[in-house]
């Protein structure tokens, strides 16, 4: 009787972005792709069918946060017909609850060099998404608008969107509270202040914002 060929597995996109979080977290950063490799037993051309380096693997994660997140949202049957604000909402306590759940590689990988900068730099792919997200925002808002003076700007809403979620991954980052229960405070009333800043009502909800940021500072 002949024997059965023996069954290899194929190695996934997936599969090398849970070799590499579980390698930072167990053993740090590896040197190079063949050292990633070599340690996680990965064929290094499969490696590049996928990523280009290291560099763009650490980048890649942080879009295949986005489109986790962007898939979930599409799944939710009521997320279409939310207004622009609860969409970002949504997308923000989704998001964070996401990160949440990958909190150890999230806070390493923000962590791997002294370099604010070249930490920052793995969310380059990141921040075209989430600008791009905020723009469809506000161009579908100014769709029901009729006058041009009651328009929100498109370009400068789709980087207050990336500026904003900046501030809220600092947040975030820095939260001890139980369940990151602060975080979910900033996001609502960041989301909210930002939405009440282009519709020229401002004033309650920035005093609120301002109240809650000075009383975290202080704690």
């Amino acid at each position: 009787m002949a024997a059965k060929a023996k069954t290899v597995k194929k190695t996934t996109k997936s599969d090398i972005v849970s070799a590499y979080m579980e390698h930072v977290l167990m053993h740090g950063a590896p040197q190079s792709v063949f050292s990633f490799c070599k340690e996680n037993e990965i064929e290094e051309s499969v490696f590049y069918q996928s990523f280009g380096s290291l560099e763009g693997l650490k980048k890649g994660i942080w879009v295949d946060f986005y489109t986790y997140v962007e898939d979930l949202l599409a799944k939710n049957s009521d997320y279409e017909a939310y207004s622009s604000r609860e969409k970002l909402l949504t997308f923000y306590f989704t998001f964070f609850e996401m990160l949440t759940a990958n909190r150890s590689y999230v806070l390493w990988a923000l962590h791997e060099t002294e370099s604010r900068l070249e930490n920052l730099k793995q969310l380059g792919d990141l921040r075209k998404k989430v600008v791009e997200f905020g723009k469809e925002l506000v161009s579908t808002d100014n769709e029901e608008k009729k006058l041009k003076i009651t328009k929100k700007p498109v370009a400068l809403v789709g980087e207050a969107t990336w500026v904003q979620f900046l501030f809220l991954l600092k947040f975030w980052k820095d939260d001890e509270s139980a369940g990151f229960q602060k975080t979910d405070v900033a996001i609502e009333k960041s989301v909210h202040t930002v939405f009440d800043i282009f519709d020229n009502t401002p004033l309650d909800n920035i005093l609120d914002l301002g109240k809650f940021l000075w009383k975290e500072r202080m704690a």
